[in-house]
């Protein structure tokens, strides 16, 4: 399956917002100030439009920037099949962490799914957290340590809380513990 650049995509959705209005190619490009060539450029994805030029298109389109390069759109593959979970990272005590969403620049959150061996823990596997943390046994059991309190966590049980909080999950059974977790960002 071939991926269509997002420079394609900006052009094709000021191509479809200029369709939509009713303006020929010419005529957006007068108001925009830019020749139709350099229009034409920018809508099959030849050309980069400055970001003053793209404000500009924007405005001519009733629209706004974020609009025409996709902010609010959800990635074009939605769906991650089991098979294609991607391992990135495993820390010394042979926890492994699965990506579970794909790698966008504007998420909100991180899903991912941490397999705990027998005798494993997460020291080293939330380091880069810093929003809050929902985590959900889907597989055997777990010690969770938060703030100096121990809970112990079974199958079905799911834990909420901020991840700046001082935690560890821990795996002290012989069977292995699946942990699905969902991490918001810290908005700054």
């Amino acid at each position: 399956m071939r991926q269509i650049s997002n420079m394609n995509r900006i052009g094709e959705r000021i191509k479809i917002r200029r369709e939509q209005f009713k303006l020929n190619l010419n005529e957006l490009a007068k108001r925009v100030g830019i020749s139709s060539s350099a229009l034409s450029q920018i809508e099959n994805g030849k050309a980069h439009p400055t970001i003053i030029t793209l404000k500009t298109i924007a405005d001519q389109l009733h629209t706004t920037v974020g609009e025409l390069i996709g902010e609010n759109e959800s990635s074009p593959l939605p769906l991650i099949r089991k098979k294609e979970a991607k391992l990135i990272a495993t820390n010394d005590f042979g926890a492994d962490t699965l990506s579970l969403s794909q790698d966008e620049l504007n998420k909100l959150m991180d899903t991912f799914m941490i397999r705990f061996p027998e005798k494993s823990n997460s020291i080293g596997l939330f380091s880069k957290q810093t929003g809050q943390l929902f985590g959900h046994i889907l597989k055997g059991e777990l010690l969770l340590e938060l703030d100096n309190q121990t809970y112990h966590l079974e199958e079905g049980d799911s834990v909420y809380f901020n991840a700046r909080r001082n935690f560890q999950f821990s795996n002290l059974s012989k069977y292995t513990a699946e942990l699905l977790c969902v991490t918001s960002f810290k908005n700054n």
